[in-house]
This record gives structure tokens, sequence and C-alpha cells, in this order.
């Protein structure tokens, strides 16, 4: 049981469908499983990352990892964990947002093994393809509405309502794993403990259609010592896994920024680091828990972003909060050189560089004397920067860890 125990200690595993025969395929032959990410968004988020961590560490161990970007079932909606239903996109921008996500996923596992690497699908290809009568004749038939019913998904939907689209999903997702086992000998399941009710489904319909066993086991869905949700940051928006919308550096400080009480807890879940070292800087106590952050920062984000990337965000973090360094490597954001002749208050600047998400905001902040341009706190958001002081580039600081250089030219 010795990979079912690595990764039980560190905290990846929260329900399963039959201890002792996973233990038996994690520590056997190679095995193919998947995991599946519906395409509802242009990146995964850190929502998505433990159970990406999970296939990186099977796949370390030997095992085949099958990734599903659901192209497909994204234009259903998975009704799990939702008071209401999705919005709807066109096939369109969900087939954009799925081609993102591919990319992505190239940075987790490894896709060029001969013996075990990762295959990449989108479940477009085979859902588009279905007739609807064959379909409801060779799956459908083996559902049973009482126990779809029972379902936590639409139990807790059932007072506000759902539609018969959101009901089906599940059937789709069990389709999914069956097409997967005919297809790829895929014989386990690996989801968020929200996924629980579409992975048992899964299971039980190749059972019912094929007469053979396969298994499933989830993570949990992680949250703050707080209660929040990994998928959301402090500031209440997603912290994304694609560059371009959400920086390294911005990443970075996210992990340099949790809770103490999280520290050594994300450092299981998000990193690779062997769990004795882990346990060693689980001993820091006071100031010293910064080593620990800092450690957690810099692997996350290598892991995400690259180690280049990981290093600049690191030199950009010292630079701001412990005085080593320049600000080169600091978040910017150039405006033309005109404005400041023009007028441009200090309102826009805060805005603009998304440092805050509205004027209230800014108002708020410089009320509770957390605006600073350089180290001057700003009373008055609402006046212009004066043109003639005003050097080519200033450091903007909201609160007491979000940071931007703007670059008048």
């Amino acid at each position: 049981m010795e990979l079912l125990r690595k990764l039980s200690e560190r905290g990846l595993i929260y329900q399963m469908t039959a201890e002792e025969k996973l233990s038996e395929l994690f520590d056997g032959p190679t095995m193919s499983f998947y995991i599946g990410f519906d395409a509802t968004a242009g990146s995964l988020h850190l929502g998505h990352l433990v159970p990406l961590m999970i296939a990186r560490h099977l796949q370390n161990e030997g095992h085949k990892p099958i990734i599903v970007v659901g192209g497909g079932t994204a234009l259903i909606g998975d009704p799990s964990c939702r008071s209401a239903e999705r919005s709807f996109e066109s096939k369109e921008t969900v087939s954009t947002w799925a081609d993102s996500i591919s990319v992505q996923l190239e940075h987790f596992l490894d896709f060029r093994s001969q013996e075990n690497g990762a295959i990449l699908l989108n479940n477009y290809s085979w859902l588009s393809k279905m007739n609807y009568l064959d379909f409801l004749r060779d799956v459908g038939r083996h559902f049973r509405v009482n126990r779809m019913l029972a379902a936590e998904s639409v139990k807790l939907r059932l007072e506000t309502g759902m539609s018969f689209l959101e009901f089906s999903y599940s059937l789709l997702q069990a389709y999914d794993f069956l097409h997967l086992f005919r297809d790829h000998d895929c014989v386990l399941q690996v989801g968020g403990s929200d996924q629980w009710g579409n992975i048992v489904a899964g299971i039980d319909l190749i059972r019912r259609s094929e007469g053979a066993e396969t298994w499933g086991f989830t993570c949990p869905l992680v949250t703050t010592t707080s209660g929040e949700k990994m998928s959301k940051s402090q500031a209440g928006g997603a912290i994304w896994l694609d560059p371009s919308m959400t920086t390294p550096y911005e990443y970075y400080q996210f992990w340099i920024n949790v809770d103490d009480k999280d520290a050594i807890y994300f450092l299981k879940l998000y990193t690779f680091i062997p769990m004795d070292e882990i346990e060693e800087l689980s001993l820091l106590e006071g100031a010293e828990i910064r080593r620990v952050k800092e450690r957690l920062a810099l692997e996350a984000t290598t892991l995400t972003h690259g180690r280049e990337e990981a290093l600049r965000a690191e030199k950009a973090s010292r630079a701001l909060f412990s005085g080593n360094g320049d600000h080169e490597d600091v978040p910017s954001l150039e405006i033309p050189a005109a404005r400041l002749s023009n007028g441009i208050s200090c309102l826009d600047l805060f805005v603009e560089t998304g440092l805050c998400p509205s004027r209230g905001e800014v108002r708020r902040l410089a009320k509770q004397g957390g605006l600073y341009i350089e180290d001057k706190r700003v009373s008055d958001p609402v006046d212009n920067l004066d043109p003639e002081n005003t050097p080519e580039s200033i450091l903007l600081r909201a609160g007491k860890k979000r940071y931007c250089k703007v670059i008048f030219k």
C-alpha cells in the first residue's frame, strides 16, 4: 500500500471505492486512469490543481494518465455544487477554452514518454457524434431515475429547479468513463469530492454494460483555515494557471501570503517536496515560518510557470517586502506621459493598474490609509498627479501586499 499511503499522508485522498483493490492497482503494473476538466473558462485555476498533482504522482510511479478536456460536457454544465444553472456559451467559445486548457496541461504531465506518456483527449470528439436514440437505448436504460434523484448534486437543486439538460450531465460523464474503458483500457477515474456521484455512475454503467469492474477515488475540495475555497483568492477572484490571467508574480504572491497555519498543509498538496523535508519545515515557528511560505511559493510557482519565472517573482517579492534587490520584476503598466499633462488622478491609476476593482474601492482604501504612491500615503485620491514633479516611474501600493509600477512613456 506504498503509493496509497503516500497520497493519503499528503492529504490527497478523500473517498475511494475499494481501498485494497486500489492499493493493488497503484503498486502493480502500469494502469490507465483518467481525470476530466470541463472547459468552462479559458484557464484552469487552483481548484483544478489538486487532481493534477495526483495525476503527476501516479505518473511518476509508472501509471498512464488520460486527461479529458470537457469540450462536450461543458456545453451541458455540471450541476455539482451549484445553486443555479451555468450560463450558456457558444460552441466556438467552449472550443477556444478547451484549446487553451489543453496547452496548460502540458506543463504538468509528461506527454512524450513511450511507456506511460499522458494522453490528452476532448470528449466533444465522441459525444458530438452520438445519436440521441442510440444513447437512450444503450446508455440511458442502465440508469434509474430514483437513484439519480438521490444524488447530492440533484437534491440540492430540487427546490430551486433543475433543467433536464443538467439532470442528464451525469449520464454523459458516466459514458466518458465507459468510452475510455473500451478504447483505452481505463480502469480508474479520479476527481474532486464533488464528482463522487458522477464517478460512481460511470463505474455502475461499466459494470452493467460490460460486466467489468472499475474503480474511483476523489481528492478533497481544498479550503483554507478560514474556510475559503482554494479556487478563490483573498480578494474573491480566481487564481488562474494561465499567466495572462494571473501573472507569475501574482501567483507567487498568493502563496507567500497564505495563512501561516496553511503553509505546511499546502506544501503537502501543491509541491513534490519529500515528506521528511516537510516534517523538518513544520518545526519552524514564529518569524521563521516565512521560510516555509517562501519555499511553498517558489516550488508552486515553478510547477506552474517554470523555474525562471518563479525566481523572477521571488526577486520582485524580496525587493518589495525585504528590501533586497530592485523593482525590475514588479508588475508594471505603461501609460502615455501625455496623460500627466492632461490630468490623471489616483482614482484612475489604481483602477487602471487593477490594484482596485472600482473607484469606490479606491476611495474606501484611501479613507483607511491603505493607498500609497512610493512611500507617501494618498489621502485624497481625486487629486491629479503633479506633471512637473512626477518621475518617469512610480510604485503604487494598495493595502499591505498589492503593488504595481506605473511607467510614463
